[in-house]
């Protein structure tokens, strides 16, 4: 049996210092994707899309196991986020908020494999969210990243500083808004909860 630990392999992608932003190189990755609009504290699309990503990735992870005898860690929820209106983003309008929920997945996983772990899970329980996940390659290249400290509520500063870490470097942000959610809000204080927070920029 061949264990893996991704977070360590990729640990500059998954451990972000709470001080000082950093520019990073994020290569092209494999990823289980759910798109939706609306609030994440409140939008059932979106408890369906994390359960939907999370079941998924754990069959997968198990499958993997017993057929490659490789053994790895389900990588952390990510999403990205953006409006319409920049404004509507800006000002925390949650219900017109558009997300990307994803999880990452490592080679070994293919289409072939992602098809039959879809329906390995339909036949255990019926999620909403399967029938709108898709896999393909997301690239991000260049962007800026810091490490978030507490409730999801209180990110504004650390965004605004990374923000403003760009803007220094004479860079500009493009695309969408992403974070990394290395804790998990039913076990964790909302003070100690841990998100990466990055941004492309060019």
């Amino acid at each position: 049996m061949t264990k893996v630990d991704f977070k360590k392999q990729l640990k500059h992608l998954y451990i972000a210092s709470a001080k000082e932003p950093v520019i990073i190189d994020v290569p092209a990755m494999n990823f289980l994707m759910i798109d939706g609009i609306g609030d994440p504290n409140t939008s059932k699309e979106y408890m369906e899309s994390v359960e939907a990503l999370f079941s998924a990735s754990y069959t997968l992870k198990f499958k993997i196991k017993k057929e490659q005898k490789v053994d790895y860690g389900v990588l952390p929820l990510e999403g990205l986020w953006w409006a319409d209106d920049v404004a509507d983003f800006a000002k925390g309008n949650k219900d017109k908020w558009k997300w990307t929920s994803m999880i990452m997945q490592p080679e070994y996983v293919t289409e072939e494999l992602v098809k039959e772990a879809v329906e390995k899970v339909k036949k255990k329980k019926e999620l909403p969210g399967l029938v709108k996940m898709r896999f393909e390659q997301f690239t991000e290249g260049k962007a800026a990243q810091i490490m978030h400290i507490g409730s999801y509520a209180k990110e504004g500063p650390t965004i605004e500083k990374l923000h403003s870490f760009v803007k220094a470097l004479g860079l500009t942000l493009r695309d969408k808004h992403h974070e990394i959610y290395l804790g998990d809000p039913r076990r964790s204080a909302p003070e100690k909860l841990k998100t990466v927070i990055r941004h492309p920029v060019k």
